[in-house]
């Protein structure tokens, strides 16, 4: 079987007509960078923002071409959208034929086309059928250990007596596979809609299912989006009373438009004690605080280190300090989480501690911190009417 390349996908492309209906699609410089990993193509098409829905058949043609390619799996085209003038237009590189250039993220309200141009985030974000609330998590820079607690936040949460998903959005460096010790594909389930993989109960979806783990992620702001969308929209999550969103480190164009386009109930900043993470951690806080996501709480990841051998603690990255932060921005302090061999050699196991030492201390601080992230839902969902989230 012939592997596809890159050059034949645009040579099947070019039997598309552009909205002219005179030059095809590649010829008009609106195709994309293409991207092909195990089989699956995918790329987006750049077309105006006020004709984006009229333009979905466009779409569906380019999709259908790229489908029938001898070798090719499955293809994934979403419309991302041109913003017309503006200094950060004028900051982006041309577009050439076959390559279009990086658009805007997507933001809130309407039908969440990809690449729609920015605009003021409105209260009318779709919910996704099934699932009762949906919480970030996130940093305000890597290395703070914020998807390892947000997987054994999860787990808590379930332990707690929810029924939780958790959804990998960090494209570029996906960790859920390894976390959870999970191999494989996810299933096709109808059309474009798959079914998520399961691991200690949890309803898992990340890119690292998709693409090979040594691949790189080279993508543009609107295929990143497309893709955090489609993960969120086209997979069968069931009936969930939590799902549990593993941001992407930092506040960049991915994380906007996620806080923008997905209806959040909350976000959890996780950050350490030191004052150079806080200052990210504050980034990250007033980026949630401009699109209106109630926030949740601070967890201080890596609060202290006990010794092995002797028991003592040591505050090796300071001490009380996102507590002290918490208090003084007043955002609820959710508690501390040690730094500890058990809690890193069971994360690179695929073993977190909540599950793999439920009645252990770490797994204890776990459950605590989502007794009282439920807490602060069910406070926000009562100020705005809505029904709370109770244990079966």
């Amino acid at each position: 079987m012939t592997a596809p390349t890159k050059e034949i996908v645009l040579s099947e492309l070019k039997k598309v007509k552009g909205p002219d209906l005179k030059s095809n699609i590649v010829d008009l410089g609106l195709v994309s960078e293409i991207f092909i990993s195990d089989g699956k193509v995918i790329f987006s098409l750049a077309v105006p923002a006020e004709r984006a829905s009229e333009l979905e058949p466009l779409r569906a043609a380019a999709e259908k071409v790229v489908t029938q390619i001898e070798g090719v799996k499955s293809a994934m085209v979403a419309l991302t959208a041109e913003r017309k003038g503006g200094k950060d237009q004028a900051a982006r590189p041309a577009s050439s034929a076959g390559q279009a250039g990086s658009a805007p993220p997507p933001m809130a309200g309407g039908d969440f086309v990809p690449g729609r141009p920015q605009q003021a985030p409105t209260p009318d974000k779709a919910g996704v059928p099934g699932i009762k609330s949906i919480i970030a998590v996130a940093s305000g820079k890597g290395g703070v250990g914020k998807s390892t607690t947000s997987v054994n936040l999860a787990l808590a949460l379930q332990a707690n007596g929810l029924k939780v998903g958790i959804m990998d959005a960090d494209i570029y460096g996906p960790s859920m596979p390894r976390l959870l010790g999970i191999s494989g594909r996810p299933q096709q389930v109808s059309g474009r809609i798959i079914k998520p993989m399961e691991g200690f109960g949890l309803k898992v979806m990340s890119m690292g299912f998709l693409v090979d783990e040594e691949t790189p992620m080279i993508w543009r702001g609107p295929m990143v989006i497309s893709a955090l969308t489609q993960m969120l929209r086209e997979v069968q999550w069931g009936e969930l009373d939590v799902l549990v969103v593993d941001m992407p480190p930092g506040t960049g164009d991915a994380q906007l438009t996620m806080a923008q386009q997905v209806p959040l109930a909350g976000a959890v900043i996780v950050s350490t004690p030191q004052d150079l993470a806080l200052i990210d951690a504050r980034k990250g806080l007033n980026m949630f605080r401009r699109v209106d996501v109630p926030l949740l709480g601070i967890i201080e990841n890596m609060s202290y280190f006990i010794c092995p051998d002797c028991g003592s603690q040591h505050n090796i990255f300071g001490n009380g300090g996102a507590m002290n932060e918490a208090e003084r921005i007043g955002v609820p302090y959710l508690g501390a989480v040690p730094l500890h061999m058990d809690i890193r050699e069971n994360s690179d196991a695929g073993t977190p501690v909540v599950v793999s030492a439920p009645d252990g201390p770490h797994a204890k601080i776990y459950r605590g911190i989502a007794d009282k992230v439920l807490e602060r839902l069910n406070a926000e969902k009562e100020m705005q009417g809505g029904p709370a989230i109770v244990f079966d």
